[in-house]
């Protein structure tokens, strides 16, 4: 595996050569320009030191300050989450409406995948045509898999915020709490920036180190990466789709149809699903680094154990038994039949999860199509 965090451009042996030329065409980091470019750092070694003492000193510097992860991705990652999280934070109270954080987590991660591929650039003077060129096809695989990923939640959620007129009514109860809006930004909104800094390191990280470049070595794995992403995909837009249908035709109960039949959270299981493709797809190019794989583990943990289906079937508890007790005796029942996440292995029986595998089998067809073409 190439080095990723010193900007060197290994090549494994079996690579071929337009390849290798392709990631030697990508600038290299200014730690490994020769010593006669002005750009290149200056590094005094101390007296009596030996040249390997030398090159293992310089080394160890610029991976801790020079070209380390937590200075190229993390730091600015952090810094832009905050700062979204600071703007959505004074929506929210100026509105008195928690949701607003809701609005910002797919836009958030989409504006900070897009800066670290494209906006970097156009701020060191390329030109936006530029910028998309220098971005291999794998590359432009993983922009585009995030723009899909948070378009669409981005549309469902300020759709729905629309429609209803009001806060979500997840967040009432947490509003009675004293003095909650001078203390949500450090308890609720900068947490959540803190878990999108994590979260989006699959598709930032890997734009921001110079001389390393998303190529595709393992088609197989790329392949599996592309099915993965199209089966969660399919899986959240399927279950948004089909859970509106059945209001609109006046259901009032619980939804256990279609992909709701799997599972209580199809949606975050499909989200789930994605945001595991895009170190997949890393894996395939040779380019997964250790810490990316925070990413997929941290949206795990946000849906399970912080929001997603935890925060969800508290409110549903909350609001159901006190209001609605018939619903919320069906909900107990659907607990009893049905896993909140990761489907049963009886499931395996269900045709809505050959229908869901199918639809990732089909987006794997169609990205191979268009690859051959473009």
């Amino acid at each position: 595996m190439a080095s990723r965090w010193f900007g060197k451009n290994e090549s494994a042996p079996n690579r071929p050569p337009d390849i290798q030329i392709q990631i030697a065409d990508r600038e290299p980091n200014n730690f490994y320009l020769p010593s006669s470019n002005k750009s290149s750092p200056i590094y005094t070694p101390p007296a009596g030191a030996t040249d390997a003492t030398h090159s293992k000193t310089h080394v160890q510097t610029a991976s801790l300050f020079d070209v380390g992860i937590l200075k190229d991705t993390l730091a600015p990652s952090l810094g832009l989450h905050s700062g979204l999280a600071m703007i959505a934070w004074g929506a929210a109270r100026y509105t008195g409406r928690v949701e607003a954080k809701d609005w910002l987590w797919p836009s958030g991660q989409v504006v900070n995948a897009w800066w670290s591929a494209i906006g970097r650039r156009l701020y060191q003077g390329l030109t936006l045509s530029q910028a998309l060129g220098r971005l291999s096809w794998h590359e432009r695989l993983v922009l585009t898999g995030v723009t899909l990923w948070g378009g669409r939640l981005f549309y469902r959620i300020s759709q729905r915020s629309i429609q209803r007129g009001k806060d979500d009514p997840r967040y009432d109860e947490v509003k009675k709490e004293e003095d909650f809006w001078n203390k949500s930004l450090f308890t609720t909104f900068f947490p959540e920036a803190f878990f999108q800094m994590l979260i989006s390191l699959p598709f930032t990280a890997p734009f921001r180190h110079e001389g390393a470049v998303l190529m595709g070595y393992h088609p197989w794995v790329q392949m599996a990466a592309v099915g993965l992403f199209s089966t969660g995909f399919a899986l959240e837009t399927l279950a948004d789709w089909q859970l509106d249908r059945y209001k609109a035709e006046g259901g009032t109960g619980i939804l256990k149809e279609g992909v709701w039949s799997i599972v209580r959270h199809p949606n975050y299981l499909g989200d789930a699903f994605i945001h595991t493709s895009f170190i997949v797809l890393l894996y395939g190019s040779d380019m997964l680094a250790p810490v990316e794989l925070l990413g997929p583990l941290a949206n795990y943990l946000y849906l399970r154990f912080f929001g997603g289906d935890a925060q969800k079937e508290r409110s549903q508890t909350r609001r159901y038994s006190a209001s609605h007790p018939e619903k919320f005796a069906e909900l107990e029942r659907f607990r009893g039949e049905k896993n909140a996440f990761w489907p049963a292995a009886k499931e395996f029986e269900n045709k809505w999860v050959w229908t869901v595998l199918g639809l990732g089998v089909v987006g794997v067809v169609v990205e191979e199509g268009l690859r051959a073409l473009f």
